[in-house]
Order: structure tokens, then sequence, then C-alpha cells
């Protein structure tokens, strides 16, 4: 069996992975709160959990390894936009949830096997934080239920942070009725305009952490093998969740390796509205920006590494991706291709602590041996296209070759009429068509040689007519 060795930010060590079950490899992963578009720093940890996701699936079968992501859809934040806009919560909600889909599938990331909302799983939210009560680790006040903190001694151990370092360093909610600072909300009271729900406590709703304990212990068991996200989320959610489900579950250990993606940033810079930086993966894509190079880009970079977006990487990713298709198109058998495994190189590369720059580089290095059908198969498996999309842009790019060849064909024939004549006019017309189109033309005195280049644009050829 191949060996995944995982960084996990519980022990700040890497580890040989060792599922609870070779046979039910279960992952979850916090997913978003949906208000908005997703921006770029959104999409690093979907694209990061996706290429493992991918990888169990290789090592354990596709059957063997369930993916869980959540969609967090009921937030202070989604009130705000309903109260804002005028729309019903469920229709901001649902439309969100789709634009997240669909712009994180641009990205070649697959959809989870399981991707619940936390507004299904508000009874067991409920049962969650009563038998948090009983046990002595939450107690209500004022229509709030709230975590006892202090009941819970290893709280702090995942981020490596004590309680009182933690009052300090982070903003608390500071309310009458809590008997420690660090006490978080499990359940909240809910005016008329707000969603709510029935509880022992009252017409209320959940507070943001008791979500994911209760849809990972519905979908996944009290124990599971991966728990993953930003590092953004390490404190307080993270801890928060550890908390909740170990004092629910005790002895359960809840998930075994915890992983965490490093932040985005752009051009060297924390991306901000404020600093005209922000942008969501809908901004890129509408830019022109491939989904394919934003992936390749996410890639190129370590998950624990800050990554930063830059243009400059953007125009290279499109670069290097072009140059894949050009070798796939000339030598590849994509029947061939299909039928291979991955790339020995790329899965050591991935089961060493999800080394995607490494796995990369060899892409690079399958492109410059020649061998195109392996090529074609890891830019598949790494997600950068899916079968049907390397098919097509495989076939456009031969397509592209073969009406080139008829036009060089063509212009070589003005260029020996140009030199009996002295007049280049026409050849000149033609060389600056082709050269709007993004077409490389070189020439020697035996032929010339037409290369589709980056953002080949066909529809400029016309008006070589």
């Amino acid at each position: 069996m191949t060996k995944i060795k995982l960084h996990n930010t519980k022990t700040r060590r890497k580890e040989e992975f060792t599922p609870l079950d070779p046979e039910n490899v279960r992952m979850y992963v916090c997913g978003p709160t949906v208000y908005d578009r997703a921006h770029l720093g959104n999409a690093r940890p979907v694209v990061v959990f996706d290429v493992l996701y991918r990888l169990l699936r290789h090592v354990y079968g596709k059957d063997a390894v369930t993916y869980v992501r959540n969609f967090t859809d009921v937030d202070d934040k989604i009130n705000t936009r309903a109260a804002e806009s005028g729309r019903p919560i469920g229709d901001i909600t649902n439309e969100t949830i789709q634009w997240f889909l669909d712009d994180m599938g641009s990205l070649g990331a697959l959809e989870p096997d399981q991707m619940p909302r936390a507004t299904q799983f508000i009874p067991q939210m409920v049962a969650m934080i009563e038998d948090l009560i009983a046990k002595g680790h939450a107690y209500a006040a004022e229509g709030h239920v709230l975590f006892a903190v202090e009941s819970y001694t290893e709280y702090g151990a995942l981020s490596g942070r004590s309680i009182d370092d933690m009052i300090a360093g982070a903003r608390v909610e500071v309310a009458p009725y809590k008997r420690n600072p660090m006490d978080f909300v499990l359940w909240k009271p809910s005016s008329g305009d707000q969603p709510g729900w029935d509880s022992p406590w009252g017409w209320g709703r959940p507070g943001w952490h008791i979500e994911c304990s209760a849809m990972s212990y519905e979908l996944l068991g009290a124990s599971f093998d991966i728990h993953g996200g930003g590092n953004d989320l390490m404190f307080p959610h993270h801890e928060n969740e550890i908390a909740q489900s170990c004092c629910a579950h005790p002895g359960s250990g809840f998930a075994q390796v915890w992983m965490h993606n490093e932040m985005l940033q752009v051009e060297g810079k924390k991306m901000s509205k404020s600093l005209g930086n922000f942008f969501t993966v809908r901004d890129l894509l509408d830019q022109g920006v491939p989904g394919e190079v934003i992936r390749f880009v996410f890639l190129s970079t370590h998950y624990r590494k800050p990554m930063d977006w830059t243009a400059e990487k953007s125009v290279e990713a499109q670069s290097r991706i072009h140059g894949f298709i050009e070798h796939i198109a000339q030598y590849g058998n994509l029947d061939n291709a299909s039928r291979l495994e991955p790339e020995t190189a790329i899965i050591d590369a991935l089961c060493d602590d999800l080394n995607t720059h490494a796995a990369i580089n060899c892409l690079s290095k399958l492109n410059g041996s020649g061998d195109a059908d392996k090529l074609a198969r890891n830019v598949v498996f790494l997600g950068i296209f899916d079968d049907k999309q390397l098919a097509t842009r495989v076939a456009k790019h031969r397509d592209a070759h073969i009406t080139l060849a008829a036009i060089a064909k063509d212009l070589q024939a003005k260029r020996f009429e140009a030199k009996d004549s002295k007049d280049f006019t026409e050849v000149d017309r033609i060389k600056h068509i082709l050269t709007l189109a993004n077409v490389s033309v070189r020439m020697n005195k035996d032929e010339v040689l037409l290369t589709p280049e980056v953002g080949f644009d066909p529809s400029k050829l016309g008006a070589l007519k």
C-alpha cells in the first residue's frame, strides 16, 4: 500500500497517515458561509483538499473515501445581506451555493460526496447542545447557551495558545451572562425578522461552531480521519469544534489529523478591498483568466506556504499549460493516456505532505521528455483538465494546426511571388493578421511555420479572405 505522509497541525509534525478504517477513509473540510461570491482566498482550501481527495481515492479506492464539505447557510452576515437587499434568505443562500459550486467547478474541483447545509441539521445541533449541558460542559443564560471553556482542559492545544493568551489576542464578545470571557455561543435567541427554530431555550438559532461538530458526527462518526481548512480557522473555529466534540463524545478523539493551508496574498500584499487587490474567483474568470490557470498557480505553491497571486504567475501558468496542450495535440493519444496509471513521481510528491509544487514540476519534466500520453494522464489526475475538457482543447489545437498548415502553404506561395515581383504587401498583410490572431510566424528559405500561441483567436483569421 502506498504510504501517505501529512503534516498534522495537532502534533506539529509530518506523520504517516493511517486511516481508522482503510475501507472507510473520512475527511471533513470547512466550507463557505454563503452570502456572497467566493474570493480567491476562499478557493485555496477547495483546491488543496480536492487534490488530497484525488490522492486518497487513488490510494484507497473511490468507494472507500468520503469527503464532506459543509455550507454555512445560517449566519448574521446572511441576515444582514437579506436585510440590505430585501430578498428572502433562502433565495440568497441557494443562489450563492450555486455560484460557489460553479466557480469551484471552473477550477477543476470535484464535488465532495456530501455537502450538508447547516439548516438541514438543526435538530442534531440541539441534541448535541442538550447533551453538553447534561454533561456540565455548557450552560443556558438569558436565552443563550454557552460552552464552558474551562470545562475542557485541553482547550488551546490545537493552536498552541493558553486561555490567557487567547483572551488577550482575540476580540472576545463581552456579555454579562458569560461565566468566562472565552465561553462561546452554542445557541442564541432570534428576533422576529431573523431565522429561528424552536428549542428548549426558546426561539433561536445555532452559533457558528456547533454546526460542524454536529454535521461531522452525523455524517462521519465521532472519530474520523482528516479535518481541513484554512489556518485562519484554527482559532477559534477549529479549537471550539474540538472542545465541543470531545466533550460530547468522550474518548472519541474527533479528527485524527488536522490540516491547515496558509493564506493567500495578491502581488505580495494581503488581499483587501481597501488596497484594491480584492478578487473573487468570478472576477478573474470574467477577466479572461481560465480556471485551469488559477488552479495551476495555486498548485505551484505548497499548501503550507503563503501563496502569492501575481499577474506574472498567471501569464507563466497560461504559457506552461499551452505548452502541455501543444505537446499532447502533436504527439498524444488520449485513448492510450486514459488507460495509464498516474506517474509514480507525481504520486510520490503528493504522498509527501501534498507537495503539489513538486508534482507540477513533474508535469514539466514529462513535457520535456516527450511522453505526451503520460503528460495527458497526469494533467487530468491533477485536475487541471478533466478528460472531456482535455479532449476538447486538444481537438481545437489540432484543428488550428490543420488550418494554419493550409495558410502556411498559401503564405509560402505568396512569398515566392513577392520575391519575383519585389512587392511584399500581401505577405506583410497576412503576417499582420496572423500576429493579431496570436499566431507565431517563422520563415526560412524552405518553409513557413505557423504555431498557435497563448490566446490564439481563430475568428481573426477570417480577415485573410
